[in-house]
């Protein structure tokens, strides 16, 4: 019964995760996407752990391609995702939900892997330079790091916690 309530919840974080990141963005350019995508992500880290956070970004990534693809398909985007997922799990899984906790993995995403890495796969896809992309990346993700850290925790408050007691209150 356990089993099937989890790929349950995993394929409806899956199923919010592509519609928020893939169908509706807030906001689409050639090298910035803001999206509220990183709540169903965070939540499924949070519920189920690094690897499976870490799935869940990448199959989110891959069928969000597959529904709604605004540009080619780039692998390094895929591995952006499951690390993400995976970053969010380490830090959040079986721990406090605390706020300067969350704030270290909210930071962590924003600099390592879209700072960093998404900067770097956008070179390759634009042909722009590393540092001509780096302050309009900064300033992004500058903003979007602050609505993920206030937003995460009031998230969970109302769903994860619940969604966590309902998940441990069936057998395995």
């Amino acid at each position: 019964m356990k089993k099937t309530i989890v790929v349950v919840f995993m394929s409806m974080l899956i199923a919010m995760n592509v519609l928020l990141t893939h169908v509706v963005p807030v906001i689409q350019t050639d090298i910035a996407r803001v999206s509220f995508g990183f709540i169903p992500l965070s939540l499924a880290s949070m519920l189920f752990g690094p690897v499976i956070g870490g799935f869940v970004g990448a199959l989110s990534d891959i069928l969000g391609m597959i529904i709604s693809p605004k540009g080619p398909y780039f692998p390094g985007f895929t591995l952006n995702a499951f690390l993400t997922g995976a970053i969010y799990g380490i830090f959040l899984y079986r721990k406090p939900k605390s706020l300067p906790r969350i704030i270290l993995a909210v930071f962590c995403v924003a600099f390592f892997i879209n700072i960093g890495l998404n900067t770097y796969w956008l070179t390759i896809l634009t042909g722009k330079g590393y540092f001509a992309l780096l302050p309009a990346r900064i300033i992004q993700n500058a903003v979007t790091a602050v609505i993920q850290a206030v937003l995460i925790p009031v998230v969970w408050r109302l769903v994860g916690s619940n969604a966590e007691n309902m998940l441990l209150k069936h057998p395995a």
